[in-house]
């Protein structure tokens, strides 16, 4: 339960909550129909209106002048919806494989230009020195293990896009996207495997190379696949001073592996095999 604040509320928000919900729950109406149905004056409901318009939130149509829910905001909620359903089958999943092999890890889903962390289960694993994430955090896609596991295995059409997104980026961690050969040589590698490993001059941080930052730490990422879609990744990391990446990989990219298929079959028999 959110604790209580303080301050006062603001009544013009809620009553724009209000309208937004009305419309969502009705799929259209006009502004008649949503005076009858709210009791607000025409004239305030036409300033929510043209608010709501503004921020991408709702559309007028043509037809008969109703107002209708964005499809942007349908698709947002129903992202988050699978990403929910991804991260609540994942969780014990995950805790699972920490009591495996002992090294923390994370569950990653893309956001075109970068992965962003959803999960980890680093305070159930044994070597917890290891800090991931936290939620949210940003992962570069060409560089990281998770990243270039979910472009090694994802569509071609949103690989392409992806691409040619970082290809326009002015990040410096982005520039190796420019070069079509490196790409190349990322992706069969990945394949080749059945998982990705780090770029050598990852050190953790977006943009800098590992001369600049380095964390100590190597990482094996799998791609969860459900079909030809994938929802995201799963990866671990461990210390390079305890472990050398081939003892890492000998030891860690099937429990991997077969975290990563787990975890698809218990979205596709709990949710169905959801796609974007």
């Amino acid at each position: 339960m959110m604790r209580e604040a303080k301050v006062k509320s603001i009544r013009a928000l809620a009553r724009g909550l209000d309208v937004l919900r009305l419309l969502q729950s009705a799929g259209a109406l006009t502004l008649a129909d949503l005076h009858q149905r709210s009791g607000l004056p025409k004239a305030t409901l036409l300033r929510i209106l043209k608010t709501l318009a503004e921020q991408g939130m709702i559309w007028q149509r043509m037809v008969d002048d109703a107002y209708v829910p964005s499809f942007s905001l349908a698709e947002l909620t129903r992202r988050m919806d699978q990403e929910h359903a991804l991260v609540e089958v994942a969780s014990p999943i995950l805790e699972a494989l920490s009591a495996r092999i002992e090294w923390p890890s994370v569950l990653a889903v893309p956001r075109l230009t970068h992965m962003e962390v959803l999960e980890t289960n680093v305070s159930r694993a044994y070597f917890d020195n290891i800090p991931l994430g936290p939620v949210g955090f940003r992962v570069n896609m060409l560089r990281s293990a998770s990243g270039r596991a979910y472009l090694a295995a994802c569509e071609a059409p949103v690989r392409d896009a992806i691409l040619e997104a970082l290809r326009r980026s002015e990040k410096p961690g982005d520039h190796f996207a420019r070069d079509a050969a490196y790409v190349a040589r990322v992706i069969d590698e990945v394949r080749a495997q059945g998982f990705a490993l780090r770029d050598p001059d990852f050190g953790g941080d977006f943009d800098a190379g590992r001369a600049q930052v380095d964390d100590g730490r190597d990482s094996l990422g799998v791609a969860i696949r459900l079909g030809g879609h994938v929802p995201g990744t799963l990866n671990i990391t461990w210390s390079r001073r305890a472990l050398k990446r081939a003892q890492a990989v000998e030891r860690l990219a099937r429990p991997a592996i077969e975290a990563a298929e787990a975890i698809a079959r218990a979205v596709s028999r709990t949710h169905g095999n959801f796609t974007r």
